[in-house]
């Protein structure tokens, strides 16, 4: 079946579209192992569901940004492709779910129309570079961090350092020194600071969640605006160098840096900055609709006696630092929003703010320059769609993922036990909408989708066996997210309890922090006072499995009893000759460095030469059972295992300074024409090895390849 793209579309974009469509078709003819397919779609936004035959697709939205008509055109693309849903993620993205396949690239086609790319929203690359959703009208900002999250979107875009590194990199930008985009928790956190009239960032380096969070580390306190991105690109040439590649739960940022340390990290970071393609890369103003202040409209004062309506306005509108125009935020349960709401939404865009809809972090969306005058009108414009419930990013507003009813590695229902806790909250706790303070985030497992490490109160799904028998569980975890000073913290994890008592623990943490908390404490500061051990004796009841009921066998949302199906990993077992299938890689990876070449993308001829380099000295260890899990480790190993090999004609050291001289040569026209040839004559030589191999002891045995899917 033929693409339809319209003119609007890049050439890029639609070579990447005809690509996997090609893929998809060599898959499902079985010319494709599940493995090679999963890797490939991945770094497209086609990613595997917890239902067999379907696919969730993540819509890549840099810092959140959507206009009105690519929110209709991404509700147009539900209703054709998926369910009429629109799932709003913590990293600013939407989600659809249960896309066949086969539909996936003319999906991909109708959203590159409007604009928006499902390019590397998964996979080991960077990802969706998050950003303050009040970026540009946030009033406690120095400067408007929008264009600087745009540029590095669009730097790393198709960039070849980051196409298959060990695992996944993530990046944040927030607006002010309150860290509204948790750079604390990213590999890459920026934070925007003015010194002497010029403009940077305080860089926080190698953060993350997971079974194991790490909080990151100031690499510096301040970089110049033009730096900022070379420096992200030398820090992830060094992670791609270094990271490891085959232990996946040990493949992150945070346990390289921990490994290295900050000082021996840094200096890696220096040793690759001869080969940038750029040194200094300003950063040009994008042309966001900015408008001029309404000083006559500041201050507004809101006059009615509708509860909600005045409710909402305390909590879900502020004055923008444009005096005069306000901003408008929707609290979104569970972040699912129809394509029928979402299309009215977009019309109220249209009728009263500007055309730029930030998707927040908390799954919730942010309108901008609605004039006090509209703001009753947008109420309860909003309010018929069900998107005017007051309270957002407060208490009572829980992020949470998708859990069990669609991803693969949920272990039990986030839904259920959000729509539980919320509608508690709501009957016994009403005044908890206008708390700021304590933020709730549920994950379906221990992996963190939800970011319930930073968490004030945080859940993730877990299981608990009580004799022959398994319930449904939730992890409580205490102390993440900011305290009083407004630094950022990681929960720590203090009791496990039924899930079905979820309700239980939160009324009774909630009663606790009443009654003994100082006034003004905050609850991390409150949580810190009183100490883990208070909180675990204080929970320990509801983890007495002596009293369970027969309904604590089943999970929220369903009525058959709990099992702990982690559901099937995308990729089943596969045989296929791993030697010959890693110098296809390295084969494909050539014909990119010929064509940037033919290009003048000398930069990007040379790391694709690069790569074409490891994975062909990959290929060779494999022929001797040798095992290899970095980059680094695959340049020594090499060269000590063929130093006397002559077909490769290369001594002990020689391999290492041929991978190495990216580092040591400017990205010129020079360097590149002089390495790319080199790397295309050493893939040559390893192939002719192979097949030397072969001849003499015939051919390879088939290896079982499995490996579990990515998150």
């Amino acid at each position: 079946m033929s693409i339809a793209f319209s003119p609007t579309v890049s050439n890029a974009a639609q070579r990447d579209i005809l690509d996997l469509q090609k893929k998809v078709e060599a898959f499902r003819s079985g010319q494709m192992t599940d493995e090679q397919f999963r890797k490939f779609r991945l770094a497209r936004g086609v990613y595997g569901q917890r239902q067999a035959g379907v696919q969730m697709i993540r819509i890549k939205l840099p810092y959140g940004r959507i206009t009105a008509d690519q929110l209709i055109r991404i509700a147009d693309v539900s209703d054709r492709y998926a369910t009429g849903n629109l799932h709003a993620t913590t990293r600013q993205d939407i989600q659809l779910h249960f896309v066949k396949l086969a539909d996936s690239p003319q999906l991909w086609a109708d959203l590159e129309d409007a604009g928006i790319t499902l390019k590397e929203a998964c996979g080991n690359t960077v990802r969706n570079v998050t950003g303050s959703a009040r970026a540009g009208i946030d009033p406690d900002e120095p400067f408007d961090v929008s264009a600087y999250a745009h540029a590095i979107f669009e730097y790393f875009l198709r960039n070849p350092i980051c196409q298959e590194m060990g695992r996944k990199f993530k990046i944040s930008v927030s607006s002010s020194e309150k860290d509204s985009a948790y750079g604390y928790m990213h590999d890459i956190g920026l934070i925007p600071r003015v010194q002497n009239g010029q403009r940077g960032f305080k860089v926080l380096l190698a953060g993350g969640l997971g079974a194991q969070p790490f909080l990151a580390q100031t690499a510096t306190e301040f970089i110049e605006e033009e730096r900022v991105i070379p420096f992200i690109e030398a820090v992830i040439r060094v992670f791609d160098r270094y990271g490891e590649r085959t232990k996946r739960h040990k493949a992150r940022m945070k346990y390289l840096l921990n490994d290295l340390g900050l000082e021996t990290f840094l200096e890696k970071v220096q040793e690759e900055w001869t080969a940038l393609r750029s040194k200094e890369l300003p950063v040009s103003s994008l042309a966001f609709d900015v408008r001029e202040a309404r000083p006559e409209a500041a201050g507004y004062v809101l006059q009615t006696q509708d509860s909600k309506l005045k409710n909402w306005f305390a909590t879900n509108v502020f004055e923008q630092k444009q005096a005069g125009w306000y901003a408008v935020q929707l609290r979104v349960l569970l972040g699912d929003m129809s394509s029928d709401t979402a299309r009215a939404l977009a019309q109220i865009v249209k009728q009263y703010a500007a055309d730029d809809i930030r998707v927040t972090v908390n799954q919730g969306y942010l309108l901008r320059y609605i004039r006090p005058e509209d703001l009753e009108a947008v109420f309860h414009a909003l309010d018929a769609l069900g998107l005017a419930e007051p309270g957002f990013d407060t208490t009572a507003d829980i992020t949470t993922c998708p859990g069990t009813d669609t991803c693969n590695l949920a272990i039990s229902s986030s839904y259920g036990i959000t729509r539980a806790l919320e509608e508690m909250m709501k009957a016994e706790f009403p005044d908890i909408i206008f708390n700021n303070d304590i933020k709730i985030k549920i994950s379906g497992c221990m992996n963190g989708c939800g970011q319930h490490s930073v968490a004030n109160i945080g859940f993730h799904g877990s299981s608990m066996k009580n004799g022959a028998y398994v319930l449904p569980a939730l992890q409580v975890l205490l102390g993440g997210g900011f305290n009083g000073a407004g630094v950022g913290q990681l929960g720590d994890k203090v009791v496990k309890i039924p899930t079905k008592r979820g309700p239980d623990a939160l009324r009774l943490l909630f009663q606790d922090y009443e009654t003994n908390a100082l006034d003004g404490e905050y609850y991390n500061d409150y949580y810190g006072r009183k100490g883990k051990n208070y909180f675990y004796t204080l929970l320990k009841p509801l983890a007495d499995l002596k009293t369970v009921q027969d309904s604590d066998y089943v999970d929220w949302d369903h009525t058959e009893p709990f099992v702990t199906e982690v559901g099937v990993g995308e990729c089943a077992g596969v045989m296929i000759d791993l030697v010959a299938t890693t110098l296809d890689e390295a084969g494909e990876k050539l014909v990119w460095a010929d064509e940037a070449l033919a290009e003048s993308r000398w930069a990007d001829a040379i790391y694709h030469a690069y790569n074409v380099l490891i994975t062909g000295a990959k290929a060779a260890l494999m022929t001797r059972d040798v095992n290899t899990n970095t980059h680094h480790g695959i340049v020594t190993d090499f060269d000590r295992e063929f130093a006397a090999y002559d077909g490769f004609h290369e001594a002990e050291g020689q391999f290492k300074a041929l991978a190495y001289s990216i580092n040591k040569n400017e990205p010129s026209a020079q360097f590149a024409q002089s390495f790319v040839p080199k790397a295309a004559a050493f893939l040559k030589s390893v192939q002719a090895y192979r097949a030397e191999q072969i001849a003499r002891d015939g051919q390879p045995e088939l290896q079982e390849l499995t490996q579990a899917q990515d998150s």
